[in-house]
């Protein structure tokens, strides 16, 4: 007997596997694995896998799961893709990583200091829209007046 993730209904193994599938789906910017955890394990990020295992098994349907039924970690056929081949085929799926508006901000800001950078236009000049994009520490930049004697 396996679970059925409560979120995507893709076969785990076992309650491990199922913990580590919306740990790891959750971490990397799935948002409705994130807010299923949220709801129903808040404490998941302080949880070991057998912990988590635990609380969310009690929330996922149990099938049948013959692809797992003695099979070994070797790679004998029919058995289910790694860890890896998980990730990179849910990497692909659309949804992945919405960005809060927060980040979206950021993004922006970075594109528009490297599309200054790139013009040549100086990144300390101050573009009149209220943010502190432009503003650096002077620590880090030359002094003009380095050259001059003291």
């Amino acid at each position: 007997m396996g679970y059925a993730c409560p979120v995507c209904d893709v076969e785990q193994a076992d309650a491990e596997h199922l913990a580590n599938h919306l740990a790891v789906t959750a971490s990397l910017g799935r948002r409705d694995h994130l807010e299923w955890l949220e709801k129903h394990a808040p404490e998941w990020s302080d949880c070991s896998p057998t912990e988590l295992g635990e609380i969310v098994a009690e929330h996922a349907p149990e099938i049948e799961t013959p692809a797992f039924e003695g099979a070994s970690h070797g790679t004998e056929p029919g058995r289910p893709p790694g860890f890896e081949a998980g990730l990179a085929e849910q990497s692909r799926r659309s949804g992945r990583g919405e960005l809060t508006d927060e980040a979206a901000g950021v993004l922006e800001e970075a594109r528009e200091l490297t599309r200054r950078m790139e013009a040549g236009g100086d990144a300390d000049e101050d573009d009149g829209d209220g943010s502190d994009a432009g503003e650096s520490d002077d620590d880090d930049q030359p002094s003009d007046d380095a050259d001059e004697p003291a």
